[in-house]
């Protein structure tokens, strides 16, 4: 049991305290940011560097290992573009009276930096374990992605929670591009096509000829399959799944604005007029 539940319990563990971990910095004072990214980039640096130690690591460790190398370059992604440091091109409000193909060129436009940079991410942790047994890092990593694109097309689209209040108040623009209805036609696809890969790494974890290394592997993909499939319905069902993260919000929120932040509500309700 131990085999799969301690790989389950580190997978839920490490999502929510490194979720919350970039909530907190990417809400600090803008002056914190490089301080951040610096620190950010020197452990994905460790990360890919670890990518060349466990290319053939096919122990328990190994796994552990990819999935954090992997978590560890998903967090610089995320913190780059919730700094607003890799965004995209457009950097304010999209107008209320804007639709159709316009409006999701726009939306394209300000995240095109970000999704280009996950690219690039990905090329790089496919080169740094290119022939390698553990490909660990590369399938948690193409998970991750491929939710998150998933995640972000439906907000388009449209979703019950939107979930604005996770976004820094220099990023408030990106809520002009979030539609709230109940439901949006590529809604049941995405949780169904996840629930289905879900069932199939279930099944890889619980095959009775997987090696130790397989069977911890295929749990923590199918771990983080699980949680984006349980992410894409906390979008659309009356459920406060922001309240797991409650704490640091209501803390938040409770703070004055940053000084350094004044002059970005400005260029903001600019754009949305």
């Amino acid at each position: 049991m131990a085999l799969y539940g301690l790989p389950i319990a580190f997978a839920l563990f490490v999502w929510w305290a490194s979720t919350g971990l970039i909530i907190f910095l990417d809400h600090l004072p803008r002056r914190t940011f490089p301080i951040s990214l610096l620190g950010a980039s020197v452990l994905a640096g460790f990360a890919f560097q670890a990518l060349g130690w466990i290319g053939d690591d096919t122990t328990v460790r190994g796994a552990y290992a990819g999935f954090v190398v992997a978590l560890i370059v998903w967090g610089w992604q995320e913190m780059s573009f919730l700094m607003g440091i890799i965004t995209g091109p457009r950097k304010h409000a999209c107008p209320h009276d804007c639709r159709g193909w316009k409006h999701f060129i726009h939306g394209v436009q300000v995240v095109i930096y970000h999704e280009l940079a996950i690219m690039a991410g990905f090329a790089a942790i496919l080169a740094f374990s290119w022939g390698g047994a553990n490909q660990v890092a590369t399938w948690t990593y193409a998970i991750l992605w491929g939710m998150r694109v998933s995640a972000k097309l439906n907000l388009f689209l449209g979703v019950r929670n939107v979930s604005e209040r996770f976004l820094p108040v220099h990023l408030r623009y990106l809520g002009s591009f979030f539609r709230q209805r109940p439901m949006n036609a590529l809604m049941p696809l995405s949780v169904t096509f996840g629930m289905i890969l879900s069932v199939v790494l279930v099944q890889r974890a619980a095959h009775a000829d997987a090696s130790e290394f397989a069977a911890t592997s295929a749990t923590f993909l199918a771990a983080m399959m699980v949680l984006g499939v349980v992410e894409h319905w906390a979008l659309v069902i009356p459920v406060p799944f922001e309240d797991l993260w409650n704490w640091y919000l209501q803390k938040r929120e409770a703070r004055p604005p940053s000084a350094d932040l004044a002059g970005v509500a400005k260029p903001v309700s600019e754009a949305a007029r």
